[in-house]
């Protein structure tokens, strides 16, 4: 049995085609549901939303591959104009805006659920999720500054790191450190959830 399957309950079998395909379709619908939940924030053009919280479950849920599939299809969905990204966003044009780089950031975040979860059978302990969860967290950063810190050289604003920091970082870290905790702490039911239904 692949390992990205290894810890999704037994009652399961992911490895049949149509299981894989309502897992993926499941696990890209619930980050589009939470990415629904949308505050602006007036200093920045990066919002807070719900959509990370949904990026790190599927990724520990569904295992490093399927998790990071899914996350590929949501970007795919978007990207075809379908209205998934924050408040309800669409279009290729978002790749190049202010959070693209958040954007593209998920499918390694997912990726790293995923795979530290199945590393260290960590989605059974809420401190090893917890962990997971948020070095998952920290690659949406990674990719989100990165992209942010592009998108305002372009714009031709100074993208120092102090600015950097307040713009994408520092007011989301609280929020952040919540998400992680709700994360691992409902990784057991969504794997129970996943036994139960067919799909996360």
């Amino acid at each position: 049995m692949n390992q990205s399957l290894a810890l999704i309950p037994a009652t399961i079998d992911l490895s049949r085609t149509r299981s894989k395909a309502l897992a993926l379709l499941a696990g890209a619908a619930f980050v589009a549901l939470l990415a629904r939940v949308t505050l602006p924030l007036p200093f920045t053009p990066v919002p807070l939303t719900l959509q990370t919280l949904g990026v790190l479950l599927v990724g520990a849920a569904l295992g490093s591959r399927l998790g990071a599939q899914a996350l590929l299809l949501y970007l795919a969905a978007g990207a075809a104009g379908l209205p998934v990204f924050a408040g309800g966003g669409a279009g290729a044009a978002w790749f190049a805006g202010p959070t693209g780089g958040f954007l593209l950031g998920f499918v390694p975040a997912a990726w790293t659920a995923g795979a530290l979860v199945e590393r260290f059978d960590s989605g059974r302990r809420p401190l090893p999720a917890f962990l997971a969860m948020l070095a998952a967290g920290a690659v949406i950063y990674a990719f989100g500054l990165a992209g942010l810190a592009g998108w305002m050289l372009l714009a031709g604003e100074a993208a120092g790191p102090g600015k950097l920091l307040v713009l994408g970082l520092l007011p989301f870290v609280p929020g952040d450190l919540l998400k992680a905790a709700a994360a691992a702490l409902l990784l057991p039911g969504a794997w129970r959830m996943a036994g139960a239904s067919g799909r996360l």
